[in-house]
């Protein structure tokens, strides 16, 4: 998995939507080879980060709790905690 990919399930409190937009965002970037999106790419750059936002979504939803937390902090909350 690209380590730049959070884990999110497990998170107190639970993941954001923004989170994981984020997370979708990032994988999109990763697996489409695309760093920003340029004009002739955008809508289906955009169209993929909706699609995988919404598989995340559903799949963090399905998954049973986690027994431990994950022992990395998503880089929205090391922002917010001004550690990043």
């Amino acid at each position: 998995m690209c380590r730049n990919i959070t884990i999110l399930r497990g998170l107190e409190p639970p993941a954001t939507p923004d989170e994981i937009e984020a997370a979708a965002r990032q994988y999109v970037r990763k697996v489409g080879g695309v760093q920003a999106p340029s004009p002739a790419t955008n809508e289906a750059f955009e169209r993929a980060v909706r699609a995988v936002t919404e598989a995340t979504t559903a799949l963090l939803a399905d998954l049973p709790s986690r027994r431990r937390p994950p022992t990395t902090v998503p880089p929205m909350r090391r922002r917010a905690l001004g550690s990043a």
